[in-house]
């Protein structure tokens, strides 16, 4: 006789979405603010290329660490898409296409980064172009990059407007945290059709646009790792979407 498995706890999806949220924001922030934020000289593609040269290890962690928080954003996709699927398992499914469509662009662009290694090498072939123009393409990949980094969050700010419906309408997590990432996605989508439309707009909004981003996937995040979702609306949702499911089972059968 097979004893039926028992159901994962949404409290360890929950858990573990949470902790790993928070892992996508430090490694973010090091790598975009910290690192990037530190060796890249605004307008200065050869202040921008020294740097690099004297600072190669640190620029190569920043890469590494970007991909590590594109890593740990599948898995909190995941843990995101079980614990929103009880309130509508399709709109939970385009919550999750549209992150990782997202993802892939920034996955995507991280090549950029890898660019001014090249092209500020010592390799022979680089003898044949000179220092300014090797340092001049070098900044024009790491303004690629930047702007990838600007326009894929487009996605990501109808991901967190999907994300406020579900969280609104779920019961088992507060309706406050639907209201940031509602927020959050509206600066997010001023901030990506700026740049692409407006850019000296955009650098006037940016960084402060993005601060109630921060603080609605912060929220998020330390909502999920400390409380969690309330089980008995869990259970109350969890148990009506069964019923429903055996429902429309029974009635196709009929």
């Amino acid at each position: 006789m097979t004893v039926p498995a028992k159901p994962t706890s949404p409290q360890i999806y929950a858990r573990f979405g949470g902790l790993l949220y928070l892992a996508i924001i430090v490694t973010g922030a090091l790598g975009e603010l910290f690192i990037r934020g530190k060796l890249v000289v605004p307008g200065n593609a050869a202040a921008t290329a020294s740097n690099i040269l004297a600072s190669e290890t640190l620029w190569r962690l920043g890469i590494a660490g970007d991909l590590v928080m594109h890593v740990c954003d599948v898995f909190v996709m995941w843990a995101l898409y079980v614990l929103l699927r009880p309130v509508s398992w399709n709109v939970a499914l385009l919550n999750q296409l549209l992150n990782l469509i997202q993802t892939a662009v920034l996955v995507a662009n991280k090549p950029n980064l890898l660019v001014p290694l090249f092209l500020l090498g010592d390799a022979p072939y680089l003898k044949a172009f000179e220092p300014a123009q090797l340092q001049a393409w070098s900044y024009v990949a790491i303004r690629l990059h930047e702007y990838g980094f600007g326009v894929g969050p487009i996605f990501f700010g109808f991901v967190c407007l999907v994300e406020c419906h579900l969280i609104r309408k779920s019961g088992y997590l507060p309706r406050f945290l639907g209201v940031l990432m509602q927020i959050a996605g509206t600066c997010y989508l001023i901030n990506g059709f700026a740049l692409l439309l407006a850019p000296d707009f955009e650098g006037r909004l940016f960084p402060f646009i993005l601060m109630p981003c921060l603080v609605a996937e912060l929220s998020l995040a330390l909502w999920l790792l400390v409380k969690g979702v309330n089980m008995q609306e869990w259970a109350r949702r969890t148990g009506s979407a069964s019923a429903e499911g055996s429902a429309a089972t029974s009635l196709c059968q009929g």
